[in-house]
């Protein structure tokens, strides 16, 4: 009996000495999944920055790409406008009517051009006037026009795709 108190001592004393090496080693494994989980919820958001970073960028790529001849659309708007005011001057002889016909010519060129980039002419001309696309400069009463129609275009408005470069300038019937 001796000898079975014995083994149970030093199985105790076994268990004792596991433990005390257990012990701390079961703390750490806790410590490092506990840092572990942390690491993956810090990954986790960062990819997700990341990837929301990644599409804005992405989308302000293609809104710059949309829309990169604005600037210059908008700086070239009065051009157009000086040329249609010569092409409405009337001409005396031949040589004035071939040169306008060549400032017809480079207007069609720079129409076409903006045209390709996404650029129209607003049409308002005889449609209700719409505040979105025309501002009202005046008004007049005219027989046989209803109300809030537009009957004349002081100065043509332009869109580029679905944004509005210039309104355009009109007068609307009372």
């Amino acid at each position: 009996m001796k000898e079975k108190k014995k083994k149970t001592t030093e199985n105790e004393e076994k268990k004792v000495k596991d433990d005390e090496v257990i012990n701390p080693l079961e703390e750490e494994i806790k410590k490092l999944e506990a840092e572990i989980e942390t690491l993956k919820n810090d990954y986790a958001r960062a990819y997700a920055d990341t990837e929301n970073t990644r599409k804005r960028l992405n989308q302000e790529a293609e809104l710059n790409k949309k829309y990169r001849i604005q600037s210059f659309a908008v700086e070239i708007l009065p051009v157009i406008d000086n040329l249609e005011r010569a092409l409405e001057q009337p001409v005396g002889c031949e040589e004035a009517e071939n040169f306008k016909k060549g400032v017809k010519m480079i207007y069609d060129q720079l129409v076409n051009a903006l045209k390709n980039e996404g650029v129209e002419e607003i049409d308002v001309i005889d449609k209700p006037y719409d505040a979105n696309n025309a501002q009202a400069i005046m008004t007049e009463k005219v027989e046989g026009v209803e109300a809030g129609m537009v009957i004349a275009v002081l100065q043509k408005g332009y869109r580029l795709k679905d944004r509005i470069l210039r309104a355009s300038m009109v007068k609307v019937s009372e």
